[in-house]
């Protein structure tokens, strides 16, 4: 099996999902005895959240590839950056190393043609809702995204960064998803795309009223996929 490197700690419930999706996900393959070969870097969160400038994301950018070239070092043959939103510096922490880094939203959107999917709504972090780098991944396969609602981007931020990203998941917050995904439905979405690990704290992924495309777990199958070569 070929050796996989995590870049973790954004937050650590995301890094401890990615590390069961892909260590469950080998064993179901590869037989009970099997495990995969990691390697993870865990970094501190608290350097990385709410980045807003441009000098912000330069600085992210900068601590991911330093982060990508160890893991290299350490003798990663593909690596995962564990974060939807830190895909914004996708680019940068690529071209940082010789190895290839699986983009999440390329995997995601690969699953949704697989499954013929062509609106869906994307929930997620602000700058992932929002921003070009991962919606166009999805519109490049021509599925078309709802647009985003400015009101229930800040609900959704708020319950990430104030509740998730600490292990908290309340029942309100469970509600105001509820709500959200319900509405999402009759404006058109044939799905929702779950762009944030932490949401699956707040979200029934198996029994929902819309099929839900966990980004985390589509992206952890790649890595065992490319694990076991």
């Amino acid at each position: 099996m070929r050796k996989i490197g995590l870049i973790g700690g954004l937050s650590w419930y995301s890094t401890k999902t990615y590390y069961d999706h892909i260590q469950r996900g080998v064993q179901s393959r590869g037989g009970n005895r099997a495990s995969a070969p990691m390697v993870i870097e865990s970094l501190d969160a608290g350097n990385l959240m709410c980045l807003s400038g441009a000098d912000d994301w330069a600085r992210a950018a900068q601590e991911l590839s330093e982060s990508a070239r160890r893991l290299e070092a350490a003798g990663a043959t593909a690596i995962l950056i564990g974060a939807n939103s830190m895909h914004k510096v996708y680019d940068q922490v690529a071209a940082s190393v010789s190895v290839p880094i699986l983009h999440i939203a390329e995997c995601v959107a690969e699953r949704m043609v697989q499954k013929g999917v062509k609106r869906a709504a994307l929930i997620g972090t602000r700058n992932v809702m929002l921003e070009s780098f991962y919606r166009q991944k999805l519109i490049a396969r021509d599925i078309e995204l709802l647009p985003p609602n400015l009101q229930r981007v800040e609900i959704v931020d708020q319950i990430i960064y104030d509740e998730l990203m600490y292990g908290k998941a309340t029942r309100q917050a469970e509600r105001e998803m509820k709500t959200i995904i319900t509405t999402l439905e009759q404006e058109g979405a044939e799905a929702i795309v779950l762009g944030c690990t932490e949401l699956e704290m707040i979200v029934d992924v198996d029994a929902n009223v819309l099929p839900v495309f966990d980004c985390t777990a589509i992206h952890a199958e790649c890595a065992v996929e490319w694990i076991l070569g």
